[in-house]
């Protein structure tokens, strides 16, 4: 295919261009049959020029694992090399795109001393974003459903995104004492003003049309209205990314965030979200609510407490660090920062965040350190040293494959 080359440089300039309750989510412990089987985990649809990943694991809400991200990176290599193939797409199975990654099986992985398991997960998973977001052809991600942590690592960067009505993202991390992974420090970073900050600190969600409104998202369109759009672009030979986009333009919506949205709350996300540290982020949300009694303000307090005082603070440096990273950095330093958290040398906040809202769900997780004044600048700094001599970090094609800015 001729055109492959210009559109890939085309596929590389538009790339720069949920808060689901977790007391909701606690079927990705499922035991199927279905997510027994690694092919079956992620099917394939075969079009005249073109082909779709189905992530299937519906019970545990395409929650990704290991052989997930291993069968999505020798799919997605073999389609590129197929000058037959001309675009991709990926598309999850019932009511979620993905959940994220699945953390139930991480944290049983975790006590059970499997820690090799733990970053095999971590080094697949992120590659493959990496690959995604080097593509050299054009990507279409249909975000119908829940799209929360490495769901959006598996598809934002790629070419097209298109929300739903239905569509419901979230970087939920703090509240179980992780930290927005996945390449989530790059593109939080890069939302409009602060925006990162505050959806990487609070968790909240984001509907489809705020999606779109902030650059998440590329295209909208109404859930029933997705399989005339997968019917058309099933039709299309091409590479051509502009054809691609004619086509998800042509049959998509127009929507706009409602009166509430945190869109047109920005003035105060950019007032509160712009400090330096978690600290003077608290007082800021607490000046601005005392005053008026702000629901906004008040609720995103709420949230804040809520989650791990390290991960607060490990979270905010990490999107700092992203604005000013290319995407392999980022993966990069997330990789070093997701096993520091997993050995628990300096916290055990991820598992037992797993274990308050995933595990036992009660609810109520003990933190440690339980408060932003005990922890140090030497814990924070902890998660973004190098990994020691024994282990090394991770490694991505970057020779071969260049990372967008």
């Amino acid at each position: 295919m001729p055109r492959l080359k210009a559109a890939a440089a085309l596929l590389v300039r538009r790339s720069r261009s949920c808060y689901f309750h977790y007391r909701n989510l606690s079927s990705l412990t499922s035991n199927s049959s279905i997510d027994d089987d690694p092919d079956n985990q992620v099917l394939v649809e075969g079009k005249a020029c073109s082909r779709t990943a189905i992530l299937n694991r519906p019970s545990a809400l395409n929650a990704l694992n290991t052989s997930m991200g291993a069968r999505l990176l020798k799919l997605y290599r073999s389609w590129e090399d197929n000058p037959d193939i001309g675009f991709v797409v990926m598309k999850g199975s019932g009511r979620a795109f993905c959940a994220g990654g699945d953390i139930v099986s991480l944290y049983h992985l975790i006590n059970q001393g499997k820690l090799e398991d733990c970053k095999e997960f971590f080094r697949t998973v992120y590659s493959f974003i990496y690959e995604l977001g080097t593509y050299l052809k054009p990507h279409v991600a249909i975000l119908d459903g829940i799209t929360m942590g490495g769901g959006a690592g598996v598809s934002i960067p790629g070419t097209f995104r298109v929300a739903t009505n239905k569509t419901a993202f979230a970087t939920p991390e703090t509240l179980i004492g992780f930290h927005p992974d996945a390449g989530a420090s790059f593109f939080l970073s890069h939302l409009p003003g602060h925006l990162g900050e505050y959806l990487a600190l609070s968790g909240e969600k984001l509907n489809g049309a705020e999606m779109i409104a902030c650059g998440l998202a590329t295209h909208y369109s109404y859930s029933e209205r997705l399989k005339l759009i997968e019917q058309q672009l099933g039709k299309l030979f091409t590479d051509d990314p502009s054809v691609i986009e004619a086509t998800l333009e042509k049959y998509g919506d127009l929507v706009h965030p409602d009166k509430m949205s945190v869109i047109h709350r920005i003035e105060t996300v950019d007032k509160c979200f712009s400090h330096d540290t978690v600290e003077e982020i608290f007082d800021a949300l607490e000046s601005e609510a005392s005053g008026t009694n702000d629901a906004f303000c008040n609720s995103t307090l709420r949230r804040l407490k809520e989650a791990s005082p390290l991960s607060l603070k490990v979270s905010l440096r990490s999107i700092r660090e992203g604005r000013f990273q290319t995407l392999d950095q980022c993966l990069v330093r997330e990789y070093r920062m997701s096993l520091q958290g997993i050995f628990k040398q300096i916290s055990t906040d991820f598992c037992e965040g797993v274990r308050a809202r995933m595990v036992d769900k009660d609810l109520a997780p003990k933190w440690n350190p339980p408060n932003l004044e005990q922890v140090s600048e030497d814990m924070v700094e902890h998660y973004f040293s190098p990994l020691s001599e024994l282990e090394p970090d991770l490694e991505l094609p970057t020779e071969k494959r260049e990372a967008f800015t």
